[in-house]
This record gives C-alpha cells, structure tokens and sequence, in this order.
C-alpha cells in the first residue's frame, strides 16, 4: 500500500473574481509531495504558483477540489480552524525581507516573537532562536538589526523565523528573487540543511532555472495545470570518505511530462513545434510505449450552399401554409 502524500492537491481550481471578471488561477491542478520533500515549483507569471503557496498556506480557499496538508483538508476547516493552521503548522518566507522580519528588532528578538505570540517565552524560546540562526549560519549576528545585515543575510533570518514554531510545511515564494547567484546558491544551502535537519516538508517557488540542482524535484506549472517534472538523483560514482569531501558525486537529471488525474497530457511547446502537431495528434502503440504522431492538415473543403428562391407572396393571396407550398410544388415541376 503506497504511502499517503503530506501534500495532496486534487483537481484543485481557483478563480479570482475582479470586478465583472473572473480569472482561472489554478485549472486543476494535480499535485502530491512526499514527507520532507524539499520541492521546487517553477513557471511563467500567472501560471498559478503563488496560489498555490497561498491555498496551502491557509491565506486564501479553493473554488473547487480537493486540498490535504498532513491530512488536514483545508476546504472543510472554519475560518478560526484555518488561522490555528498558519499559525502552528506553515512557515512562510518571501521574497522582500522586510516582509519577513521587523527592522527595530535584532535577528534573535525576530525569531523569538513567533514563539512568545505562541505562548511560549523565556529562556526556552531564546535558546531556540540561537539554535535556529546558528543553524542558519548567523549566530554571530543574531544581535544585528535589518539594517545592518546583507540581503542574503535578512532572508536567513527570515527562513529561521519561519521555522520558530517548528510548522511542518515551509513555504517560500521567490526567497532569492532579488539577490545575486552566489547569494542565492547560500540561501538554498540553508534551505536544504534544515529540511534534512527538521524534517520539514519545504517548496520554493521560483524563476531560477537552476533551481533543479538545489532541490529533491521541480514541477513545472503552465496555465493553472501541472506540465512537467525534473528529478534530481545523485550517484556515488567514486567511493571514499564522504565526511572529508573524498567520495564523487554524479548528478543526474531525469524530465518528465506529468498526465492528470484525467489521464491529460501536456506536451512541452518546443516539442510540438519540433515535430509539427498542432491541434490534433495520432497515438499509436509501439514496443516501448505509445507514439505520438503529427496529423497533416487536411486540405478544406467548402461548404456547399444550396439557395432555394422563394417567391412572395402578397398577403391577399395567402391561403395558408398548404397553398404555398403546392404553388412552389406546381412552379417547380414546370
């Protein structure tokens, strides 16, 4: 029997509502996550990513589907229901790191105030804090203010105050979309050490495409719908001491296109322009699998128009519906 996912999205839809307008974020989108899965979530802007970060964070509801978070179904909680879930079970990181953590308090008072607004204060939730900025690389700065630290640093501040009350989901939404790529390679870095460290289930939206070589997998998301899949997998291709950095790793990267729980594909575009499909394509079965093939566009064909000329008819010489037709039935035959 396969393992229940933590993270269980079914046919989710989401549609926003502007004005007289209706917007289809999500057009269901299909989507499990295995526990302590560090999780990589790519796409175009408005394909839907950060609704999605926001349904399973709790901060907005689906219009239709079906969503679980470590068998919590989210559609089914109350409002009060929903807000103990934010609070207790996810950690958010975003993009701005002013959004994350409060300028006029250090890096050690910042992680400490999730914990006393949870009611849990003193020298328990300090000891935590220095915990979590030491396992974050900045313990050393942990009496630093906004201010005084860099980029980089404000958002390794910010991913251990999302981890202050220990959620078991953390969610971040382009964490180094405004850093340089060294920076960014530092804050995935800490990302994967505290999901292997906590155990904490973790996806992180992006527009680096090279978020592939720093996380376990990435989905591809493309108009509300799950499209695609890229697995990281790593081999030992040389044995020895991997505590001193002797072993050789080898990454391998393995794509797939992902079908829905309706049995629908989507097929990458570059693909379908390679090999000319378009709005049709023919499936045949072969040894290895099914083939798909392009349709030829088959030539037009115009419609035939019959014109049939119909004669009018004053209305003092109406005399029905029978006398009509038989006067075009008579006309006809001469």
């Amino acid at each position: 029997m396969s393992e229940e996912p933590f993270v269980l999205c079914d046919n989710l839809v989401k549609i926003h509502k502007i004005a007289d307008l209706e917007v289809v974020a999500l057009q269901g989108l299909d989507l499990e996550v295995k526990q302590g899965e560090l999780l990589g979530i790519v796409g175009a802007s408005g394909s839907g990513k950060s609704t999605l970060l926001n349904i399973l964070g709790g901060l907005d509801r689906p219009s239709a589907g079906r969503v679980t978070v470590g068998g919590r179904d989210l559609l089914k909680m109350s409002d009060a229901a929903l807000t103990t879930y934010r609070r207790t079970q996810v950690g958010f990181v975003w993009q701005q790191g002013a959004r994350n953590v409060i300028p006029y308090l250090s890096s050690e008072s910042n992680v400490e105030l999730p914990m006393i607004l949870a009611g849990r204060a003193g020298g328990a939730a300090r000891k935590h804090a220095i915990e979590l900025l030491d396992a974050v690389g900045l313990a050393d700065r942990r009496h630093h203010y906004l201010g005084q630290l860099s980029g980089g640093e404000q958002q390794r501040v910010a991913i251990a105050v999302a981890l202050a009350n220990a959620p078991s989901l953390l969610l971040a939404d382009e964490p180094t979309g405004e850093l340089d790529s060294a920076t960014a390679l530092t804050i995935y870095g800490a990302f994967r050490e505290l999901c292997k460290r906590y155990g904490v289930t973790t996806l992180i939206v992006s527009h680096d495409p090279k978020i592939a070589r720093q996380v376990d997998r990435v989905v591809a998301i493309r108009d509300g719908k799950l499209a695609g899949e890229t697995v990281r997998r790593v081999q030992v291709t040389q044995p020895g001491d991997e505590s001193r950095g002797q072993a050789i790793h080898e990454e391998h990267f393995e794509e797939y296109a992902v079908l829905d729980s309706a049995g629908r594909l989507q097929l990458p575009k570059e693909l379908r322009e390679q090999y000319g499909i378009r709005e049709r394509a023919r499936l045949e079965p072969a040894d290895a699998g099914i083939l798909v093939k392009a349709v030829e566009r088959e030539a037009s064909h115009e419609a035939t128009v019959v014109e049939e000329k119909v004669e009018y008819v004053k209305p003092s010489e109406r005399r029905g519906l029978r006398g009509l037709f038989s006067r075009r039935a008579s006309k006809s035959k001469s």
